[in-house]
């Protein structure tokens, strides 16, 4: 089955840059956009993310040979569930969601003897902006896609959906579900709730109230991704809770092991671990950027 018609539910940040990415990698097929926000999806078509829009769910899914589901954590499954009755036979689900067991669980829930049509993926790619207006045709490009099929996936679906990441210049791995979440709680759930912290930490702290008309390069580095979607990852630590809360343990047992040299005034040891911190990120991250 060739795919022609692609429906985007969730046209913000993600779903509308794949949706724009599509589009401008010369995808001649014709992409709706589903939401409650019908401002926000006249935006959408004007700014030429997709080429039309529908409020009806029926409607938008209804001659869909893909859907893409690019909603919070938390909506996956009411999303499923409204869905599920107006499927072609053949239609493929794909999503874009942060976390992948619990979206997997509801999508076999729900979907039944349809869910080896449904494809499990995660972009890791995104911004601080959220919104239709900050699509990116480009985003994906030289990115991450995870996906994580199960052992019911249907090997021709799956290729399908790899195709159209690939037409966006993406880098496709596969993985585990558990997997997958284990290691985004690591890389990237711990260091987003560790920026929440530091400033809610600062702008709750009496003892300093002009602390951040202080603020240099460093913390504005690292406080920058707590300008994130509150309600994206309020979902994401509910959905991925149980290896977020092993990451953060062991972060705590990290600081708790810095706090201790510090106030022993142990500085060869300190020296030691900035050291080899520092080797770490420049092997792991600088080097690959020369590539």
């Amino acid at each position: 089955m060739s795919i022609k018609n692609i429906t985007v539910i969730g046209v913000g940040l993600i779903g509308g840059s794949f949706a724009k990415g599509l589009k401008s990698h010369g995808f001649k097929g014709r992409i709706l956009g589903y939401g409650s926000n019908p401002e926000k999806l006249k935006r959408a078509v004007s700014l030429k993310v997709v080429d039309d829009f529908a409020l009806d769910i029926k409607t938008a899914v209804e001659n869909a040979d893909l859907i893409m589901v690019s909603v919070p954590m938390g909506a996956f499954l009411s999303i499923f569930n409204q869905i599920k009755p107006h499927l072609k036979p053949h239609t493929i689900i794909t999503d874009a969601g942060s976390s992948k067991v619990s979206v997997i669980q509801s999508a076999e829930a729900v979907f039944g003897n349809q869910f080896p049509l449904f494809i499990p993926a995660h972009p890791i790619a995104g911004k601080e902006q959220s919104g239709v207006e900050a699509a990116d045709e480009n985003l994906y490009e030289q990115h991450k896609v995870i996906l994580t099929p199960t052992h019911y996936t249907d090997k021709t679906a799956l290729n399908q959906v790899k195709q159209l990441w690939t037409s966006l210049g993406a880098n496709l791995f596969e993985m585990s579900a558990e997997k997958h979440d284990d290691v985004l709680a690591a890389s990237s759930h711990l260091p987003h709730l560790l920026a929440f912290a530091i400033v809610d930490l600062l702008a709750d702290n009496k003892e300093l109230p002009e602390v951040f008309e202080f603020t240099a390069g460093g913390f504005k580095d690292f406080s920058r991704i707590a300008s994130s979607d509150p309600t994206m990852w309020r979902d994401i630590t509910q959905n991925n809770s149980t290896a977020i809360v092993k990451w953060l343990k062991n972060y705590q047992t990290e600081l708790n092991k810095i706090i201790d040299l510090v106030e022993n005034n142990q500085q060869q040891a300190l020296f030691q671990l900035f050291s080899d911190a520092k080797k770490t990120r420049d092997e792991c991250m600088l080097d690959k950027r020369r590539e």
